[in-house]
């Protein structure tokens, strides 16, 4: 995987920052987390008479720099994925990340201490908790906490329901200066609970299956001889019977909505004009939506928005990177048009309208044409999940139900997700 250029990167290391990294990463392998966690306070959070003179030298002269009130921010995130990185690879370890995050919920008063580094420490370190890098932090700490709302609460925050969705962990749990190692870090995380919600999905299905079969049979009593299975989502048993038949059952005829993409695909590949390929898009995309919604207003200006969209490419062949970039530009228009001020009226109204598993179904039909624009995709939902962060679940049951269904979607679609016995009863 090629690295990426970040602002620490790009940062000069200092004689200084290099020595409180060195430090750390000695610490880290000769201490318990909680012996690590402890000495962290010490020096970042107490600020005064560290046990090692050198070293809090170095962290001195960098905190009363000129560049500390832009730089030290990079510094410190820095110092806790040190130690992050290298708790993360042990299973064992992996609960000392939400302690060292929760040590900068209880932090000491600048003015006890009458050092002037140690002043400007205690100021940075609160400045510290009001950035990116340490609302990430936080994001990260309730993925790896064990007592996280995994069964999300309504009255609870909607940030604390981040564990259940590991598309959204690689724009929500990095920040601008994130190395490549946690990077690398963030993306074994995703990996190793995308997958266990995977293999607890293929489960579910399996055990509902059997049931159905069963019933069908006429053995009614058998069913209390099979093993219960919990549903994984939070969706009711019935969402999630109809997201798994809309996301991989046959939609029309004998074809699937992969069939359907496939074919829609080799169809416009004998296009010849760009503008004949919109037309098609078009009709591609309405076809499952409900025509009395559509009627209204939806048609036309998804007809319309189409239309303006690259207007100056019309007489060109289609190629595949104006397919990447016309569906870009539909998820711009169907889900969120910018991160500053989310604009999400449209896919609120299709919610509203169509119900979330319908209004995912139409965000599959256009990542199928493309899948580089998954990637995209989960961006957005990200956007939609920070601005909602602090809502609870039941202000905003609309984004709770569709991020449940993305997950299924994409865990069908992109994962490992075995659904196959579901033929057997459809």
């Amino acid at each position: 995987m090629t690295a990426t250029w970040t602002e620490s990167d790009i940062r000069q290391t200092s004689c200084e920052e290099q020595q409180l990294y060195d430090h750390l990463l000695y610490a880290i392998q000769v201490e318990s987390p909680c012996e690590t966690i402890d000495r962290f306070q010490k020096l970042f959070l107490d600020g005064s008479r560290y046990e090692e003179p050198k070293i809090w030298m170095a962290l001195e002269k960098l905190v009363v720099d000129k560049r500390a009130e832009q730089d030290f921010k990079f510094v410190l995130n820095r110092c806790c994925h040190i130690l992050i990185n290298r708790w993360q690879m042990q299973p064992q370890l992996q609960a000392a990340i939400p302690e060292l995050v929760r040590i900068f919920e209880h932090l000491p008063p600048p003015g006890i201490v009458r050092s002037r580094g140690a002043r400007r420490l205690r100021e940075l370190v609160e400045h510290f908790t009001e950035t990116e890098q340490y609302l990430t932090l936080q994001r990260l700490s309730r993925v790896m906490s064990e007592n996280s709302d995994r069964n999300g609460c309504g009255s609870k925050p909607v940030g604390n329901l981040i564990q259940r969705y590991p598309y959204l962990y690689e724009h929500c749990l990095l920040s601008e200066d994130s190395s490549y190692e946690h990077q690398q870090t963030v993306r074994q995380i995703q990996s190793r609970i995308q997958k266990r919600f995977e293999l607890d999905l293929s489960h579910y299905v399996t055990y509902q299956v059997r049931c159905a079969k069963t019933i069908r049979s006429g053995s009614k009593e058998a069913i209390r001889n099979i093993q219960p299975v919990k549903n994984p989502t939070l969706l009711s048993d019935r969402e999630l019977g109809s997201a798994l038949k809309n996301f991989s059952g046959k939609v029309q005829g004998s074809y699937t909505h992969r069939d359907i993409a496939q074919s829609f695909l080799t169809h416009t590949g004998h296009t010849t004009r760009y503008k004949d390929f919109k037309a098609d898009l078009y009709e591609y995309l309405t076809a499952i939506v409900d025509p009395s919604y559509g009627k209204r207003q939806f048609n036309e200006r998804l007809h319309t928005y189409l239309k303006n969209t690259l207007p100056q490419s019309d007489a060109q062949p289609t190629t595949e990177f104006l397919i990447l970039r016309t569906c870009s530009k539909l998820l711009n228009f169907l889900v969120v048009e910018s991160s500053q001020r989310p604009n999400h009226f449209v896919f609120v109204d299709l919610i509203t309208n169509l119900g979330a598993t319908v209004t995912t179904v139409l965000l599959l039909k256009i990542v199928l044409l493309s899948h580089k624009v998954k990637h995209y995709l989960e961006k957005q939902f990200a956007i939609l999940f920070n601005h909602y962060e602090s809502s609870t679940r039941d202000g905003v049951p609309w984004l709770v139900t569709s991020l449940e269904n993305l997950n299924v979607a994409f865990s069908i679609h992109f994962g490992g997700a075995d659904v196959s016995c579901l033929s057997q009863i459809m």
